[in-house]
């Protein structure tokens, strides 16, 4: 393995998200090798007591970080937390508008102690007449289009994960890298700032684009024009496939490889145009062919052919499939005292530094007397904060 440091060695981050936004970045940039500190409060941030589907969320979106849990409401957790920003090179937060600057942990109090600061706020909307507003992830789905996209002709539905809060954060990851970028120029940090609002409309830009140019409202994706004569979910023997046939080196490759060179050989489908016109001849001869064998020789026909394919999976069959597993983008992650399973890391490559899963998900506290060591602070000082209350550290670390 290379000894290479990783892209983002050297970067001190402080990670005050919660739910997904917030910690997808802060995940992004501690898979990239930065030094992220997630900072919640003593109890541990809520995000970790989740049920329902976000009971995966702290472990998913928390590895490769240490945790500092802090009372920022007491003076003295206050006091700490200024010492640590004056290291830091970065801040992301998610909370409400105006939360951080109550808490006297807003743009224009750190830059004060700490000029070099680059601050990313995630919010729901950027500066405009909505950026007081609540928002969450489904309310910019319904609000942006992308809900209409997904769902059913008049049944908007969100989509089946939480894209928009991590779109977002992602956004937060790009933001904060040309921030550091201009820094190393000016000398300088500065704010800057990703929302889930303006990220589904960035998502739905083609389908505005497609509007325009129509003259007319586009129908949601269920309900599509057809583009490609064969661009469809099929029913094999023990379960569904994909298959998308989207030129004509496509088509007579299926042809080939499907026992179809009747069709191949119709001069009348030779293009796409034409295939289309004749889908309602093309449809139930597939159909019925697909539906003769199981999803995996239908997949290696489609192979063969080279042809875009893909089974309908489950999230769970993820656990399982050979090429993430042979990647090396996968981490056996701690989802409980109990319970590992591997989790997608973040999904790039680098030739000389690979990504892994350095630091399982933190316990509340976990890592924070190391932080605060670096500070200056002395294991006396920091057992009197967790005797008052103002901090929480494992009985490991603290007897350490």
């Amino acid at each position: 393995m290379s000894t290479n440091a990783l892209p983002l060695a050297g970067l001190r981050v402080l990670d005050f998200g919660h739910t997904v936004m917030g910690p997808s970045c802060g995940v992004v940039l501690a898979d990239l090798g930065a030094e992220v500190i997630r900072v919640e409060p003593p109890q541990g941030d809520r995000t970790r007591r989740l049920g329902g589907f976000g009971t995966g969320f702290f472990a998913t979106y928390n590895r490769n970080k240490a945790s500092l849990a802090l009372d920022l409401k007491d003076p003295r957790g206050k006091a700490v937390l200024e010492k640590l920003v004056a290291t830091a090179d970065v801040l992301v937060e998610n909370f409400a508008p105006d939360t951080m600057e109550r808490l006297g942990l807003g743009w224009e109090q750190l830059r004060a102690i700490n000029p070099r600061l680059v601050y990313c706020a995630l919010k729901g909307y950027l500066p405009g007449p909505y950026e007081k507003l609540p928002a969450l992830d489904e309310v910019v789905q319904m609000q942006g289009g992308l809900a209409y996209m997904t769902g059913l002709p008049g049944r908007p539905m969100r989509a089946g994960t939480s894209v928009v809060d991590i779109m977002g954060g992602v956004f937060g990851v790009v933001g904060i890298l040309a921030a550091l970028r201009q820094r190393e120029q000016t000398g300088e940090g500065q704010k800057v700032q990703a929302s889930l609002f303006e990220s589904v409309a960035f998502m739905v830009g083609q389908h505005m684009a497609a509007g325009a140019i129509a003259g007319e409202r586009v129908p949601p994706m269920t309900a599509r024009r057809i583009t490609w004569a064969i661009y469809d979910v099929f029913q094999a023997q023990d379960g569904q496939v994909f298959v998308g046939v989207t030129s004509d080196q496509h088509w007579q490759r299926l042809c080939q490889h499907f026992g179809l060179e009747e069709l191949g050989a119709d001069l009348s489908l030779d293009s796409n145009g034409q295939r289309v016109a004749g889908r309602e001849r093309i449809m139930p001869v597939l159909e019925k062919l697909i539906a003769g064998w199981p999803v995996g020789e239908v997949l290696r026909r489609c192979r063969a052919a080279f042809i875009p394919c893909a089974p309908v999976a489950h999230p769970e069959d993820l656990f399982a499939d050979p090429h993430l597993l042979a990647s090396g983008t996968m981490g056996e992650t701690a989802l409980t005292d109990t319970v590992r399973a591997p989790l997608p890391m973040t999904p790039l490559h680098f030739e000389n530094t690979p990504l892994t899963l350095r630091r399982q998900p933190p316990h509340v506290g976990e890592g924070g007397a190391e932080v605060l060591a670096s500070l200056g602070l002395s294991p006396e000082e920091q057992a009197a904060l967790r005797r008052d209350g103002i901090l929480t550290l494992p009985d490991a670390e603290t007897e350490a």
